[in-house]
């Protein structure tokens, strides 16, 4: 158990309480940010710069003006109570304001603002020390981080403690940070720098503060929320999870939320932790409320993320400070380099978990700048896209806000096998929406989440070979674009930074080649040709029920691709920095690649048609997948694998919204087809979509807004 209450004996008159009284409870109110990533400004729908327009027309949402206001109003309105305002992280990359001035601003508007305490996130380390140093020595408040751990020769010193204790009224709180363990993969901590097992690290901190008679314990984590939920809030001691990282809307009224505010979680010691995120880029502030027992015990805890839309007035002497500092950069961003005539979706949940516009484009950009060399394959990190892109007028500015990381062009040669590994890690985290997710160019495959990381979700894999797609040879030896972080090992790729031969990492800035691409291309149509396919284990009516129940995602109609964004995250950073020198060609000599015959590989089949290197649009991209939106995630744009294609009642059209399949599966089930949502379908079965738990609770292994086609639902009763 985690506390013990020792009181054995006392009696109702010594204590002088009538019977039935306890001991005060302690309220302590929690405000909190996560991932702003840089988001001075404000946002709008497809999560890129606010124009003035849009500011006009009350379409921003969030920005440095809008958190400075809520969070004024809210401790106005808090005044005289128990206030703890929390930062879990990534205050670094996402726009111009940081390419330029490298956390400066970052750091002024947060001391401004006046956190309690923060703990590094995985962005703060992707200059290494060179911008985290400085921003540490300008902080005003405690920064946390229990698994960094910096030696002697690090300019950090000890600036990132551990955690600290403070006092709010008159009760001891202890703050643990942690970031991700995966930092070293995602970002560039350097070698003065270790990130050690955050749950080891968390629990030393938690023994510490119980020794000092700490038994109030907050975990302050940019960790992620299926972690914080799962693991974190499991540590004995730890009584709430303040979180980032994993960008998740909680919320008890949105249906796109990934869980409620607070998520509740049964600690081993028997008692409940809430768990909290507030999304990301500053578009909310959580607000929540524990009570605490007199033992530090959770009772209740209760709120909801406050959303910074047009209803919060940003802070005037905020937005006259954005305007001067943004003086140096509006030329860059205001430079238009081409239009489009669709929106271009670059969400986190598209470019993660499936094939999307945005990383056809990115990767058919690179392509194109190195196939005259002999690149025949593309492969991009899913996480290094950023933002989506409107519809019209392509300005410098969105493209940097898309990849604002500084990345290069970089090409190596590779053998197929290792090849195959580097996917294989590209698909080793979809479940966690992690950035290693594979977008790709002059290259398809298929694959199934439902195997076991790096073991064989990997189906298929076909290559463009002379105008045709024949199967990846594992004993040929291919020559790869990417960019400079992929092919270094960034993102878990280690196989490319270990096995790739001939590498040249200092080609064009990756945001120059899609600049020019697009603008060669004008006016763009984004495209979606199938090139990424998710297929499932279901054969012949198997229930293969790939994962967990949720909300019903509210058939949110895809309308608007990208309305959903819930995370491009803008960090439009490079402030268009000098070329490497001898970048105009990615490299003098590309390496000679043998050219052979690539004999039958791995079981693939023909998909689709042998469209040509991606460039040319498939007529209204083939059966349009549910576009950003998250009703199907199976990426599977032109759905091949057909779902228990056993008996076939002529069904015309594969992936049209047609319901049911006809006699596919005895009544009392459904096989699911791109669309289906728990709420669609109990309006279906019980023609009430609010009965939709009852289909949920039936199918208990599929996640919300996941639902893969193909597979088999059960339909149960209505009662």
């Amino acid at each position: 158990m985690k506390k013990i209450a020792a009181i054995a004996a006392l009696s109702a008159s010594a204590l002088g309480l009538s019977a039935g009284a306890s001991f005060a409870d302690y309220t302590l109110n929690i405000l909190h940010i996560n991932d702003w990533h840089s988001r001075i400004e404000g946002n709008n729908k497809y999560e890129s710069t606010c124009s003035a327009d849009e500011e006009t027309k009350g379409e921003c949402i969030g920005g440095a003006g809008r958190l400075v206001t809520a969070i004024a109003q809210e401790r106005k309105k808090l005044e005289g109570q128990n206030v703890l305002l929390l930062n879990a992280g990534d205050n670094f990359q996402g726009s111009l304001f940081y390419t330029t001035y490298k956390g400066k601003v970052e750091g002024e508007f947060l001391n401004d603002i006046k956190f309690d305490a923060m703990t590094v996130g995985n962005h703060e380390f992707d200059d290494g020390e060179t911008a985290l140093a400085p921003f540490l020595d300008m902080i005003k408040f405690p920064v946390l981080g229990s698994n960094v751990k910096a030696n002697a020769q690090s300019k950090l010193g000890d600036r990132v403690k551990p955690s600290i204790v403070v006092e709010v009224g008159g009760q001891k709180i202890g703050i643990i940070g942690a970031v991700t363990n995966d930092t070293p993969e995602l970002a560039s901590p350097g070698p003065n720098i270790t990130i050690e097992n955050d749950v080891k690290s968390i629990t030393a901190e938690v023994e510490k503060l119980k020794a000092q008679g700490v038994n109030k314990i907050i975990a302050l984590t940019h960790i992620g929320y299926n972690r914080e939920r799962d693991v974190i809030a499991k540590i004995p001691g730890i009584d709430v999870v303040v979180g980032g990282h994993s960008h998740s809307l909680l919320s008890n009224t949105d249906p796109k939320a990934e869980g409620p505010y607070p998520t509740m979680v049964d600690n081993p010691g028997g008692y409940k932790v809430p768990v909290v995120q507030a999304a990301s880029y500053s578009k909310y502030l959580g607000e929540l409320r524990v009570v605490f027992d007199d033992n530090g015990n959770v009772k209740e805890a209760s709120g909801n993320p406050i959303y910074l839309d047009k209803s919060i007035t940003p802070d005037p002497a905020v937005l006259a400070r954005i305007k001067e500092l943004g003086a140096p950069i509006e030329a860059l961003k205001n430079k238009e380099v081409s239009e489009t005539t669709q929106p271009i979706d670059g969400s986190r949940e598209s470019c993660r978990t499936r094939e999307c516009e945005m990383g056809n484009l990115v990767s058919d950009a690179i392509l194109d700048r190195v196939k005259g060399q002999g690149v025949e394959i593309v492969i991009s990190n899913g996480g290094g896209l950023r933002a989506s892109i409107d519809k019209g007028t392509v300005t410098m500015g969105e493209v940097l806000t898309v990849l604002p990381f500084q990345n290069t062009l970089a090409t190596f040669q590779i053998s197929g096998k290792d090849l195959l590994t580097g996917l294989e890690n590209g698909l080793s985290q979809i479940e966690d929406g992690a950035g290693r997710f594979p977008q790709v160019a002059g290259i398809k495959y298929s694959f199934d989440r439902s195997g076991a990381p790096n073991a064989g979700r990997v189906k298929s894999v076909e290559v463009m070979e002379g105008g045709a797609w024949v199967p990846l040879n594992p004993d040929k030896d291919y020559l790869v674009a990417t960019n400079n972080y992929v092919r270094q090992g960034g993102d878990g790729y280690k196989v490319f930074a270990d096995k790739a031969r001939n590498a040249y990492d200092y080609g064009p800035g990756l945001e120059q080649v899609v600049a020019d691409y697009l603008g060669a291309h004008r006016p763009y149509t984004p495209k979606l040709d199938g090139r990424i396919t998710e297929i499932t284990a279901t054969v012949a009516a198997a229930p293969a029920k790939p994962a967990e129940p949720a909300k019903p995602a509210e058939a949110t109609k895809p309308a608007d691709t990208t309305t959903a964004q819930a995370e491009t995250a803008k960090p439009a950073e490079p402030a268009m920095p000098a070329l490497p020198a001898g970048s105009g060609d990615i490299a003098n000599t590309p390496p000679a690649v043998p050219a052979e015959t690539a004999p039958a590989a791995p079981a693939t089949t023909p998909t689709a048609e042998p469209a040509k290197p991606a460039e040319t649009a498939p007529a209204a991209t083939t059966a349009e997948p549910a576009r950003p939106a998250e009703t199907a995630p199976a990426t599977t744009t032109a759905e091949p694998a057909k779902p228990a294609e056993a008996a076939k009642p002529a069904e015309a059209t594969p992936a049209a919204a047609e319901p049911a399949k006809p006699a596919e599966a005895a009544r009392g089930s459904h096989v699911v087809v791109a669309g289906d949502t728990f709420w669609d379908l109990a309006k279906q079965a019980y023609g009430d979509g609010a009965k939709w738990r009852l289909i949920s609770g039936a199918n208990k292994e599929f996640r919300p807004r996941r639902l893969p086609v193909g597979a088999t639902l059960t339909i149960p009763p209505a009662n």
